[in-house]
């Protein structure tokens, strides 16, 4: 059975298909990457699932439940969390007392936020170790506002994860950060979701990383899947480079102009 599935699953803005009739299943423990033009439905489609937005038809199904009118609260505790491409985080208080917020969120606790220096010892112990998965545990004083830009992002995902989601979604988590700063995202980003087992889904438009990354790529334009399958078979798929990159041959995704 496959861990996320969604049917016919469909969402339109007028005119505009954002998400046309969308057929997708995501097995367990896959790093999947869904990419596509500006405009394809990408985001669309992750705000359908997540429940950001709701479906106008279809349905969307998680380890075999349908969870189509579920609420945001409700799939978050069934075990679905995501980051966003614009980063989500509290800029006033410390990386600590952003993950400790989650935490807290989680275990659906209450917590004043100028009382999180007395975090109980499980909490401080959890979000600690958090820190340090995502490199951050030098960074643990420091508010949000003052991290670097690829610290940002990699605070917004430790925030997701620190919901012990089995499926995990990040829109865009290397946008906005330099060549150099990707690289090291990514590879903490897919060493923490393999180590611990966790299906993620990235938005993604740098292909280099898509393909370094990702078990499957899923293409999608004008709201619809348009191909899919392993980097390989992406990568020599003339449909899929002429729709990303407006051209196509053998070496269209290597090609330097």
């Amino acid at each position: 059975m496959a861990l996320l599935q969604t049917v016919d699953l469909k969402r339109y803005f007028g005119e505009t298909r954002a998400v046309d009739n969308v057929s997708l299943s995501i097995e367990e423990r896959e790093f999947v990457s869904l990419v596509g033009p500006n405009g394809a439905g990408k985001t669309s489609l992750i705000n359908v699932i997540t429940a950001h937005l709701t479906a106008e038809s279809g349905k969307v199904l998680f380890r075999g439940q349908d969870i189509t009118h579920a609420s945001v609260t409700e799939r978050v505790r069934a075990g679905i969390a995501r980051s966003f491409q614009i980063v989500n985080l509290f800029d006033d208080l410390s990386a600590f007392d952003n993950v400790a917020l989650a935490i807290f969120s989680r275990e659906g606790k209450t917590a004043r936020l100028g009382a999180l220096a007395h975090l109980d010892q499980a909490v401080t112990a959890e979000a600690d170790g958090v820190l340090g998965q995502f490199g951050l545990a030098a960074k643990r004083h420091d508010s949000a506002r003052d991290l670097a830009q690829g610290e940002r992002k990699l605070l917004d995902v430790a925030l997701a994860y620190a919901l012990r989601p089995k499926l995990l979604f990040l829109d865009e988590p290397t946008s906005g950060v330099s060549t150099r700063d990707k690289g090291q995202i990514m590879d903490t980003i897919a060493s923490v979701v393999r180590g611990e087992g966790i299906t993620a889904v990235i938005v993604e438009h740098d292909m280099d990383v898509v393909f370094k990354y990702s078990d499957r790529i899923v293409v999608m334009a004008q709201g619809a899947i348009i191909a899919q399958g392993t980097p390989d078979q992406i990568r020599s798929n003339e449909q899929v480079a002429m729709t990303l990159l407006g051209t196509s041959g053998p070496d269209a995704f290597t090609r330097k102009d």
